[in-house]
């Protein structure tokens, strides 16, 4: 079969497509023939620091599918079956190994590109404002990358809640993809976090918000925006870190959240919202009714051959594109 392989740490360039030996699912698991792979930026720390496991390895988590044949003891599945996945390890790949419970059924109503552009960022949205953080009518949450697949998401569902979004974006041109899934303020971002008409993070939300700060942020961003998203909080308020696309977020002393007004942090993941396959499932079936009845819209940024999964990951690195990126088996 043909695949990506991270060669060794490091850029774009490192990802080689070659021939490999088709896989054989093993106790519990699906083989799946590929038919949409997703592109993320967990992709891109993985190849950058080779650290999913010793190169050579075939990058990627999530995709969807149809199941060619089932291992030992795999249940709920049969051969046939349109499947989805958002952690299944080696998918850029024209077969991949799934765990059953890791798998969730494509209603016929959705196709294979739309199952594989919403799945991940569709449930990492609906667990972080159904259970990290219940949106409520009347709040006001700063929303990072509001331009980009979760940003997005999290803004549509945020809005249609009735939560007053403050966003972020990396560029002028963004601005009306984030005003058009429901932003009320965009602020455009300078290199370092700042703004890029030279304003100060926190210190606009502050005016924005008439010196009370916002109920929730979402800060996918890390090391570049975690400081003034603090600074941006109300008292009693909630920080959610989902991500690091700028690198770590900086050392914090727990101490310092009593000084800055009693704080609530939270670096939560999808593994522990979305392992458990009842949950998995719930979660996902209610991802896709959002997508039938509008709550949540797709935007792809871009399809790839899956042999120019490089081109994939420079473009997703420059920030140059909106939406969801994904690589499709020639």
């Amino acid at each position: 079969m043909r695949a990506v392989v991270v060669e060794r740490a490091g850029g774009p360039e490192v990802l080689v497509p070659t021939e490999l030996p088709d896989p054989v699912p093993g106790p519990g698991e699906l083989l799946v023939r590929l038919a949409v792979a997703g592109v993320n930026y967990k992709d891109v720390y993985e190849r950058q620091a080779g650290s999913r496991a010793t190169p050579p390895f075939v990058p990627g988590s999530e995709g969807a599918g149809t199941v060619l044949a089932l291992g030992p003891g795999a249940e709920g599945f049969a051969v046939g079956d349109r499947v989805a996945w958002w952690a299944a390890p080696g998918s850029y790949a024209e077969q991949v190994i799934v765990p059953a419970a890791a798998a969730v059924p494509v209603p016929e109503d959705i196709t294979a590109a739309d199952a594989a552009a919403v799945l991940l960022q569709g449930l990492t949205a609906h667990y972080l404002t159904t259970s990290v953080h219940p949106a409520a009518k009347g709040e006001t949450a700063l929303v990072h990358s509001a331009a980009g697949g979760l940003g997005r998401h999290l803004t549509r569902l945020l809005t249609a809640q009735g939560v007053r979004v403050l966003a972020t974006v990396s560029a002028p041109e963004k601005v009306e993809a984030a005003r058009a899934a429901g932003a009320q303020e965009v602020l455009v971002r300078a290199e370092g976090g700042a703004l890029a008409d030279g304003g100060e993070l926190a210190a606009r939300v502050r005016e924005l918000t008439d010196g009370r700060g916002v109920d929730v942020v979402y800060d996918g961003i890390g090391r570049d925006t975690f400081e003034a998203g603090l600074g941006a909080v109300r008292r009693r308020g909630l920080f959610v870190l989902v991500g690091s696309a700028s690198g770590p977020a900086p050392a914090l002393d727990p101490q310092s959240l009593a000084s800055r007004g009693s704080l609530f942090l939270t670096r939560p993941t999808l593994v522990d919202y979305a392992t458990d396959p009842d949950e998995l499932r719930f979660r996902a079936a209610e991802v896709f009714d959002w997508l039938r009845d509008g709550r949540l819209e797709l935007a792809v940024g871009g399809r790839y051959p899956l042999a120019e999964a490089a081109r994939a990951h420079a473009d997703l690195q420059s920030r140059r594109t909106t939406g969801k990126l994904l690589l499709l088996p020639s």
